[in-house]
């Protein structure tokens, strides 16, 4: 598996809150879903998105962006328009005295709206995102990620729409699947332009050395790797190999390594209760006492205060 791949696991779609929104200007939202990642595009009309701290951004139609959260911001027809609905989570819609009019606002299954006639349509579809492996990925994101219709790599979106307007068998599955795939196509999108600046890991995985190295990694991080090991495997000599990954991915193998390790282990210990012992051996280290001294040294905090935070 490569690092995206590895990235995205924790960032799948499981009940997918997908909805689209049928809007006539003048019109706002305010998003205040708590979501940590959403997804949206205008599949008619155009959209403003408006955080509380930057530059509006502009969806034109066919236009696809990711918005990190868990701020709140507003999508509106024109950045000065006030909103006066607000979208809370489980897409319940209030007014901003906190009146629920979502039954009112109903136009379908996961539409709404005041008319089906509005000259906007705006998709979106939010994600619950949680763990230290996700954060990696957010991190190399930045608040609002915009890819043009004229560079979007699929009609994802579209077939989204589509779906949403019926009540098939299945339908949540579908959902779930067709979100994930706009998500990863736009990711790749975005990360390969060279405004994005991708993270080195992300580069990394086009080259002839490291790319492979970085998929040892992420196939058996438990694996007892040496720069030795890893560039014996990939067929290079330790120095090259160790001079090459440190120049693409920004770090040394084994601290590269060591943060992945780290980051997996930090997930076990939130998200189950198995032994510290158990998760150390999970993720590469011999022992709890092993984990521990490399979690503290990486997180500043033993495993034990990590689980109990």
């Amino acid at each position: 598996m490569d690092p995206l791949a590895d990235l995205l696991q924790g960032v799948r779609a499981h009940s997918a809150a997908f909805c689209q929104a049928i809007l006539q200007p003048p019109w706002a939202l305010r998003i205040a879903d708590g979501a940590r990642l959403a997804l949206a595009s205008a599949l008619r009309g155009h959209t403003w998105i408006v955080p509380d701290h930057g530059e509006p951004v502009l969806l034109g139609t066919g236009d696809v962006a990711i918005i990190k959260g868990p701020a709140p911001y507003t999508v509106a027809d024109d950045p000065a328009t006030v909103p006066d609905i607000v979208v809370n989570p489980g897409n319940r819609l209030t007014t901003p005295e906190g009146v629920d009019i979502t039954d009112r606002l109903r136009l379908a299954p996961r539409t709404s709206g005041h008319s089906p006639d509005g000259s906007t349509t705006l998709a979106s579809g939010t994600y619950q995102v949680d763990g230290e492996v996700s954060d990696r990925l957010l991190n190399a994101l930045p608040d609002i990620v915009l890819v043009r219709r004229s560079d979007a790599p699929s009609p994802i979106m579209e077939l989204l729409a589509q779906e949403v307007s019926g009540e098939g068998p299945g339908q949540q599955i579908v959902l779930d699947r067709l979100l994930d795939l706009a998500l990863i196509a736009t990711l790749r999108t975005w990360f390969a332009r060279p405004e994005a600046r991708a993270p080195g890991w992300y580069r990394a995985q086009s080259d002839p050395l490291i790319g492979p190295a970085l998929r040892l990694i992420h196939d058996a991080p438990s694996h007892p790797w040496t720069v030795a090991s890893m560039a014996g495997k990939v067929g290079a000599s330790r120095a090259t190999f160790a001079r090459r990954f440190a120049d693409l991915v920004g770090e040394p193998p084994l601290t590269y390594l060591t943060g992945w390790r780290i980051a997996l282990a930090a997930d076990l210990l939130r998200h189950s209760d198995i032994t510290i012992d158990s998760v150390a051996r999970q993720v590469g280290y011999a022992n709890a006492f092993a984990l521990s001294v490399a979690f503290k040294r990486v997180r500043g905090v033993t495993p034990s205060h990590h689980r109990a935070a």
